[in-house]
């Protein structure tokens, strides 16, 4: 069920397709938590662009993603390392 949806960000209005009610609240969180990383960058950084600011915001973001991208590659890896050590403890207690 595809429903469109309009959420504002740094004062401009996106017209967006949301596919689910999930997908339409992901929209939403996520214009609302870049909106905040604006009005924090406004303050902190007074006298930059909109540009510089969604800039600054999408390298952060980015970075937060691919931080957090590795540490569940590192927690999967850890599981699958757990179940070797399971399965080759299971097999050398069963022989005997």
């Amino acid at each position: 069920m595809d429903q469109k949806i309009s959420v504002k960000i740094a004062g401009r209005v996106f017209n967006l397709t949301a596919t689910s009610p999930d997908a339409e609240q992901l929209y939403r969180l996520a214009a609302e938590t870049v909106n905040k990383r604006f009005a924090a960058y406004t303050r902190n950084y007074p006298g930059k662009n909109v540009s510089d600011l969604m800039s600054m915001i999408a390298l952060n973001e980015t970075a937060l993603r691919l931080g957090l991208q590795k540490d569940i590659d590192q927690i999967h890896e850890a599981e699958n390392q757990l179940a070797r050590d399971l399965e080759n403890y299971l097999k050398d207690n069963g022989k005997q």
